[in-house]
């Protein structure tokens, strides 16, 4: 069987909606199936828990003040960093790297694309929750058994464009551990660990789209993903900064 990959096209919300009922009422004639895996644009179930806020209504802190100066941001933006950021690494001028959520992200994942001017949008609450949220929905009213995958789109070191990222996933192993296994010449693999969520998301990544596209949605059949019904934790697709080898390795550098 061929992976393939099917965009969803959705009407634009501009206020807080029923993340569930909408994937539903736009799967059209798209048949969900055991074994698919249903991938989800992060910014459009952002919209749909209201995670957008006004710049003008931000009160910049003197921590913001430091930051916007150093990085050439506006004071209310670098706040709104401030506020999403669980570590602030660096940056330069226009863009501040953070971790947020456990994923390394320029400005906290924020994004001023898709929303009115003015405004931004934020990563969504609760990422984990809603994929298991959903992919237990899903199955309770549809039948079916599937994988679900929170994306973003991310700019990997060195690499020119963006591609995807799992910032949250349920129903399918994120990781598929192949330590002890052996290479085409029959060496053992000591250290590969194969990121199937954050490949699936790529993948579909790919035929969402990154502008006017509205497709925020996205099926991947035939993925051959491991499909589970445990409780996926934020940890296990994340490693602390002291183990990043590129984390470590620039701030050695310094």
């Amino acid at each position: 069987m061929t992976l393939s990959v099917i965009p969803i096209r959705v009407e634009k919300k501009q206020t807080s909606f029923d993340l569930y009922q909408s994937i539903v009422d736009s799967l059209d004639n798209v048949v969900l199936e055991n074994g698919d895996v249903l991938v989800i644009s992060s910014k459009y179930i952002s919209n749909s828990q209201n995670r957008l806020l006004d710049l003008e209504k931000i009160r910049p802190s003197t921590d913001a003040l430091v930051l916007s100066k150093k990085y050439q941001l506006s004071p209310k933006f670098s706040e709104a960093i401030l506020r999403e950021s669980d570590t602030v690494f660096g940056g330069i001028a226009g863009f501040v790297l953070t971790s947020s959520d456990n994923v390394l992200a320029p400005n906290a994942g924020i994004d001023k694309s898709n929303v009115k001017k003015g405004t931004i949008i934020l990563y969504p609450d609760n990422p984990y929750l809603i994929a298991e949220q959903l992919r237990r929905k899903i199955f309770l009213n549809l039948g079916a058994s599937i994988g679900v995958i929170i994306v973003d789109s991310r700019l990997m070191p060195t690499r020119v464009g963006t591609s995807g990222i799992a910032i949250a996933c349920a129903g399918l192993e994120p990781v598929q551990d192949m330590r002890a296994q052996k290479d085409l010449d029959g060496n053992p693999l000591k250290v590969t660990l194969q990121a199937t969520a954050d490949n699936l998301a790529t993948i579909a990544n790919h035929k969402m789209g990154e502008g006017s596209e509205s497709t925020p949605i996205a099926i991947v059949k035939n993925s051959g993903a491991r499909l589970t019904a445990r409780k996926i934790s934020p940890t296990e697709m994340a490693i602390s900064s002291d183990l990043c080898v590129y984390v470590r390795g620039f701030q050695e550098k310094k």
